[in-house]
């Protein structure tokens, strides 16, 4: 039997997700609204003493509810101008309190003003649960990793001590401080694929997570804000925000040094329990399951996410966390998810093969366990599961500049292609692979906003032309053998 003729469609099912893949879940009509975004870039070593961090790294830095334009917005804090429809005044937002000289896109102020606010919408397309980190990107060479004794190539987590004094040793060198995390990538791109009503209505994207009340968490819920995604959860009062700092040396290699500040702490509260209520895919990321008794949070979050009919889906995320939280990740993926994404060694780690085995292997076996698993496998290409079957995405040609983020670019186009209501696993693995070929041809981890216009432009119009479906997939030549 297919994967088509075992499933029947809900009555009055919103058109908008139609997709047969998902035709077993129920989804609640959404209400659309744009929002306007645009994307920063923050450089030089200003940003380090604008955000405050040399001395003190106790978060005593306050962000006012003038520079956030913070206000209470029914279960969740806004950091924007907004109408709600119910009685909360708006005020102005700057939220960009520390900027810097750089800008990698320029907008116009006609536009910006035109668009500075948003409609609150009954609900959430996507909303993301995850790290909310602020990273700090820098070229450094040998000498400096060795000068504060770090292993180059390692992932680490310090404390704030620790992170202190190579921010300080930054001092002067030149970098880039970004809202970053797997997460936020995927999301951010997700938000500038849907901005517009491309093939469909404007996409309502948001993320909940833990950020301090310090000038840190000030500035990532403004940048994600910028970038059209709503950071719904209210800062803790007197936390620090988590940073991770990556240091690139000339060999591209990358040491990473993350602090987790109040990242470390999601508790599931009503606030939390409110908004995923009101979402219709709800996307955990692996990361999480490194933090403590954070999968107590995850496992409720999943719970009311499956009573209000939403999808949901998980990121891997890392082969080191899977291995030592592999109980808590299978706890998750084996009784919540309908949706999984990961890359071939994360892949492998999940179903305990070794680096041996194939990644469509891997692939067949997980999705004997979730509906639908998305596996990338670098310059190879990459696979989509169901029920058994794989079909292999070829790579899309681009000439690479920078390989990370990838993935989380790649997961925005599987995201986008169901939110869309796509039926054709093939065409939907193949925007995945432009998008991601798209971000590993420049340097960053962020979709562009006129490529990702250009691009949904493109699906929309292939989408409209093709009359294709997921059966024309199982059982072609482009699905794994048995």
């Amino acid at each position: 039997m297919s994967f088509l003729t075992s499933i029947s469609s809900p009555p009055q099912i919103n058109s908008l997700f139609c997709s047969p893949i998902f035709s077993l879940y129920r989804f609640h009509a959404p209400s659309f609204s744009s929002l306007y975004h645009r994307k920063q870039s923050y450089g030089s070593g200003r940003i380090i003493r604008e955000l405050g961090f040399l001395g003190d790294f106790r978060g005593k830095g306050r962000v006012t509810s003038g520079s956030m334009g913070k206000q209470k917005g029914g279960f969740f804090w806004v950091s924007s101008p907004c109408s709600s429809g119910g009685s909360c005044s708006c005020s102005s937002s700057k939220g960009d309190e520390f900027e810097s000289e750089e800008d990698e896109e320029e907008v116009d102020d006609e536009e910006e003003v035109a668009r500075s606010f948003c409609v609150l919408p009954d609900r959430w397309d996507v909303l993301g649960l995850g790290q909310a980190m602020v990273d700090f990107s820098g070229m450094v060479d040998d000498e400096f990793l060795e000068r504060l004794g770090l292993e180059k190539g390692t992932r680490k987590v310090v404390n704030h001590e620790e992170r202190g004094r190579v921010l300080q040793a930054m001092d002067g060198c030149s970098y880039k401080a970004a809202a970053g995390g797997s997460l936020s990538n995927s999301l951010v791109a997700l938000a500038r694929l849907g901005y517009k009503p491309i093939g469909g209505p404007a996409l309502n994207v948001a993320m909940a997570g833990s950020v301090g009340s310090d000038p840190l968490g000030g500035f990532y819920r403004a940048k994600l804000h910028r970038a059209n995604v709503n950071f719904l959860s209210e800062p803790i009062k007197d936390g620090t925000t988590g940073t991770v700092i990556v240091l690139t040396t000339p060999d591209a290699q990358r040491t990473m040094l993350a602090y987790q500040g109040t990242s470390s702490t999601i508790n599931y509260d009503s606030c939390l329990a409110g908004i995923v209520s009101k979402t219709n895919i709800f996307v955990v990321e692996g990361y999480l399951f490194e933090l403590p008794d954070t999968i107590k949070t995850i496992i409720r979050a999943c719970e009311e996410a499956r009573r209000s009919g939403a999808l949901i889906a998980v990121t891997a995320s890392d082969v080191s966390c899977i291995e030592r939280h592999y109980d808590d990740y299978w706890e998750i993926v084996g009784n919540y998810a309908d949706i999984l994404f990961a890359n071939s060694d994360e892949a492998r780690a999940l179903c305990h093969f070794s680096s041996k085995e194939s990644p469509i292997s891997a692939t067949r076996y997980l999705s004997h366990f979730v509906p639908l698993v998305s596996v990338t496998d670098g310059p190879k290409g990459s696979y989509i599961g169901v029920k058994g079957e794989a079909v292999y995405i070829p790579p899309s040609p681009c000439v690479p500049v920078d390989t990370c983020g990838a993935g989380d670019a790649y997961a925005s186009g599987v995201l986008y292609g169901i939110l869309r209501g796509v039926s054709d696993l093939k065409g939907m693995g193949t925007l995945a692979a432009r998008i991601a070929a798209t971000v590993v041809g420049q340097q960053g981890t962020r979709l562009r906003v006129q490529d990702a216009v250009d691009l949904a432009e493109s699906f929309a119009f292939n989408l409209k032309g093709s009359s294709s479906s997921v059966s024309s997939d199982v059982g072609s030549d482009h699905i794994s053998s048995l």
